[in-house]
């Protein structure tokens, strides 16, 4: 761990205000937040003077680090094509480099169990899951914390997630259904062109598929599924929903003891989860984009009727910081932006207490961020009062 530091003269994004003043991390958490603590009360002046290191962010924000609750890009990073495998150990260790770098100090890595597809199989997933336990006991630059997505339809995968959540190996568990003809597939075709663009299948093959699926949907044991759900909440893991698309599935989902719904499709189920009192997540690149790639419900519309709280990177974690700073550009305060990818995602996740926000007592997550074209930039990361990404100045860079 470093030694004490002092973020000096940037624009802190407090829980509740924007202003500027300075950070001092002393012994991993944040000791202080306030004007000119350098020339303060005389313990401030002492403490600056013990200062390791003064960072200068006159001309930056101060965020606490993103955390973020969905994101499944570690797929794409283990398999980049279809069928196209890479190391394990080489994808997660310089995938981690990129969260750093785009602010994310606390990932929830998103499995999926489920559709039986590449990555989504049992013997990757728990690969995968060892491989996130090891990394993060031996050294790990940010907080690594597994979303175990399961497929209700994926029948052989359920004694591994009745196993995983038995012993605590993950720290979040959603229900996902993405059956063709409901959810994110219920146009028709949705589901077919899904599997044949990103899979590299044909038709044939993906009509075998439907098949198949429909056949183990046809099977689910839901009260199996609810047992998962009760042990779940005995081990104190998270529960949310996925793709919920009315307010019949936002009742089921909460029968399930769900505290999150995860992208619901339309504004309606939106506002009618939010005012059953589940966290409504929705996704970064589809603020950034302007909509939907699937046509369904626009995140902003979401976010100004009050009906989502919580943004995830989805399947790219450099939007998570570039649509905080657009919904600040929508209207938002900043500090309700940045709230929505640090404080309430941390407060879902039952970790508010001690990070995702800059407080003093709080674990020291934090970013530094400069704009460069408009857009944000992470020139400086720490996690747990280290600093573990550090970029040079963009401007001095093109001097």
């Amino acid at each position: 761990m470093n030694g004490p530091i002092l973020i000096r003269g940037g624009r802190v994004v407090e829980p509740d205000r924007v202003r500027r003043a300075d950070v001092a991390i002393e012994r991993g958490r944040i000791r202080a937040v306030a004007p000119d603590l350098a020339s303060g009360r005389e313990a401030d002046r002492e403490a600056a003077e013990r200062t390791a290191r003064t960072i200068d962010a006159s001309d930056a924000w101060v965020l606490p680090g993103l955390v973020d609750i969905h994101c499944d890009a570690i797929e794409k990073e283990v398999e980049p094509r279809p069928n196209t495998l890479f190391p394990l150990p080489m994808a997660f260790l310089q995938f981690e480099r990129k969260l750093a770098a785009q602010g994310i100090t606390s990932m929830f890595h998103s499995l999926s169990l489920g559709v039986g597809l590449s990555l989504r199989g049992e013997d990757l997933v728990s690969e995968m899951i060892a491989l996130i336990h090891s990394c993060r006991e031996e050294r790990a630059m940010i907080r690594h914390l597994i979303h175990l997505r399961y497929e209700v339809s994926h029948l052989t995968g359920l004694p591994l997630a009745q196993r995983l959540v038995r012993e605590r190996a993950i720290d979040y568990l959603s229900f996902m259904d993405h059956a063709p003809g409901q959810g994110q597939y219920r146009r028709p075709g949705a589901f077919e062109r899904y599997v044949m663009k990103n899979q590299g299948v044909d038709a044939e093959e993906v009509a075998q598929i439907v098949a198949e699926l429909q056949s183990r949907r046809s099977r689910i044991d839901w009260s199996r599924l609810a047992e998962l759900a009760a042990e779940a909440r005995r081990k104190g893991v998270p529960i949310a929903a996925h793709d919920d698309d009315s307010p019949e599935s936002v009742e089921r989902s909460l029968s399930l003891g769900a505290g999150i719904t995860e992208f619901p499709l339309n504004l309606e189920t939106a506002v009618y989860a939010s005012g059953r009192g589940l966290h409504v997540c929705v996704g970064a690149p589809n603020i950034v984009r302007g909509g939907s790639h699937d046509q369904n419900l626009r995140a902003l519309d979401a976010i100004r009727a009050g009906a989502a709280d919580i943004i995830c990177s989805d399947y790219h974690p450099a939007s998570l910081l570039h649509a905080v700073f657009m919904l600040e550009k929508a209207g938002l305060p900043l500090d309700q932006a940045v709230r929505m990818a640090s404080l309430h995602p941390a407060r879902a996740m039952g970790i508010g207490d001690e990070i995702g926000s800059v407080e003093p007592g709080k674990k020291a997550d934090l970013i530094v961020v400069r704009k460069v074209r408009d857009c944000p930039v992470v020139c400086a990361a720490f996690v747990n009062g280290s600093l573990v990404y550090e970029a040079s100045d963009y401007e001095e860079i093109g001097s």
